[in-house]
């Protein structure tokens, strides 16, 4: 017999268990006897350990676990008082040096007074930062990060 010559069909016919002895999956109809697993209905979540901390769950407690994503880096209100600009959003914090450069996460929190009115454009910032802004008679825009630019192809590091 070769290889191409066998008679393959697609489709198994399903097994037809629990219906006694002779049928081959009598009795316990392959679950084997007694526990969660043998009885109807059963199921679990994925990743469950039987009440020991699931593997996805421990894996950030481990040591030597790092997370990989970039924290935001905080502006306060007060530093924004001390800039000469009326218009504030990512590059003109990263042209005063408050941020390393005008692509990173920013977040704008509220520390200390404002006086004077600004517009700020920035991707995100804290209820009471807003608050201290309007306060002052300016005005909070939230905008999108601005986005690093791709680097040509073949350019290496």
């Amino acid at each position: 017999m070769k290889y191409n010559e066998l008679q393959i069909h697609k489709h198994k016919s399903a097994k037809r268990v629990g219906r006694g002895i002779a049928g081959g999956q009598g009795k316990t109809a392959g679950r084997g006897t007694k526990g969660q697993k043998a009885r109807a209905g059963w199921s679990l979540r994925p990743g469950f350990a039987g009440g020991q901390n699931p593997l996805m769950q421990q894996l950030p407690k481990l040591p030597g676990f790092k997370s990989y994503r970039n924290k935001a880096v905080n502006v306060f209100t007060n530093q924004l008082q001390e800039l000469k600009e009326n218009t504030i959003d990512a590059e003109v914090l990263a042209k005063v040096g408050l941020v390393r450069n005008p692509y990173e996460r920013v977040k704008l929190l509220n520390r200390g007074k404002l006086n004077r009115k600004i517009i700020v454009k920035l991707p995100a910032a804290s209820a009471a930062a807003i608050a201290t802004i309007e306060t002052a008679g300016g005005t909070f825009e939230k905008v999108e990060r601005i986005a690093r630019p791709a680097k040509p192809k073949g350019e290496s590091k």
